[in-house]
């Protein structure tokens, strides 16, 4: 007998049905509408302050590496290095990555340690209780033990005094 090969399509659905590929879907749309986010604070807040000390757009910082860098005719003549928008670039990524690490990275490692510390903590307890419980038993035994060894020296007991059942002082 063959076994039955899954076909493309069942394998298709299991990969799609996975947590993962969900989760991975979900942090790619709150990325991009982050992005958004990081995108408004730097044209919003960030030119506006390095416009104070210069001009009011980043993207207009820019060095002319071969002249004229002029625009003729709306095309631009020589070659123009546009550095302003590798700084705002420069800057969105900073920013983003310090809200991610601030906002998410950071809260989410101290909230790991905290629940590290307890699961320690409570597996200390359990440990204590552990060896507690095994003290206690020691003593039970110990006390059994003492309580047998003098009971032993006395009359016998119900085993008599070779220790066999039965051969005590009734015969």
């Amino acid at each position: 007998m063959s076994e039955k090969k899954p076909s493309v399509l069942e394998g298709f659905k299991a990969f799609l049905l996975r947590g993962n590929v969900i989760d991975l879907a979900v942090a790619v749309v709150i990325g991009a509408a982050f992005t958004n986010i990081v995108n408004a604070v730097v044209k919003g807040v960030i030119n506006p302050l390095v416009g104070a000390f210069g001009t009011k757009d980043l993207d207009a910082y820019s060095s002319c590496l071969k002249a004229p860098c002029e625009v003729v005719e709306g095309e631009m003549q020589g070659i123009q290095i546009m550095w302003g928008s590798v700084l705002g670039a420069t800057l969105q990524f900073l920013i983003t990555a310090a809200v991610v690490y601030f906002l998410m990275v950071l809260p989410m490692s101290k909230y790991l340690a905290r629940r590290a510390a307890a699961q320690k903590a409570k597996e200390g307890v359990q440990e204590t209780l552990e060896v507690t419980e095994l003290e206690v038993l020691k003593e039970i035994r110990d006390a059994l033990v003492a309580q047998r060894g003098s009971g032993a020296t006395g009359s016998g007991g119900a085993y008599g005094p070779s220790g066999a059942p039965g051969s005590g002082e009734g015969r």
